[in-house]
């Protein structure tokens, strides 16, 4: 995509939402305690936490408790968070299809990270 395509950052929450549209009622209904946010790229601090190199990128990111994790003591606590990043996004995407497709993608996997699934069984799923 060219600058001059670069979705505005409304235009891409609505990719988002429209995303989480296709998501299944059931993982819907389930996302207590998460808000989901948009932003341009991943902080110097997130960078950091990951361990990500300067030439690796990140689409999204879950920070949070998985449920699967979660006891008896789980109350009274900030939301988890899902971040869902543009620029990266736009920069792999070719037209704005490829792009709603990606925003979906990912999504998708950061919900799985919410369920306490990991890499390995996201991708058993995918496949």
């Amino acid at each position: 995509m060219t600058t001059r395509e670069i979705p505005s950052d409304e235009e891409f929450e609505e990719l988002v939402n429209k995303a989480l549209d296709t998501i299944p009622k059931l993982y819907q209904e389930n996302l207590n305690n998460v808000a989901i946010t948009i932003a341009d790229e991943p902080t110097s601090h997130q960078r950091e936490k990951l361990k990500l190199r300067c030439d690796q990128t990140l689409f999204g990111l879950y920070e949070g408790i998985p449920l699967t994790q979660r006891g008896a003591g789980y109350n009274l606590v900030l939301p988890d968070r899902i971040t869902i990043f543009k620029l990266p996004m736009v920069n792999v995407s070719r037209n704005m299809k490829e792009l709603a497709e990606q925003v979906r993608h990912t999504l998708w996997h950061e919900i799985a990270h919410f369920y306490g699934l990991n890499h390995e069984q996201i991708h058993k799923l995918e496949n």
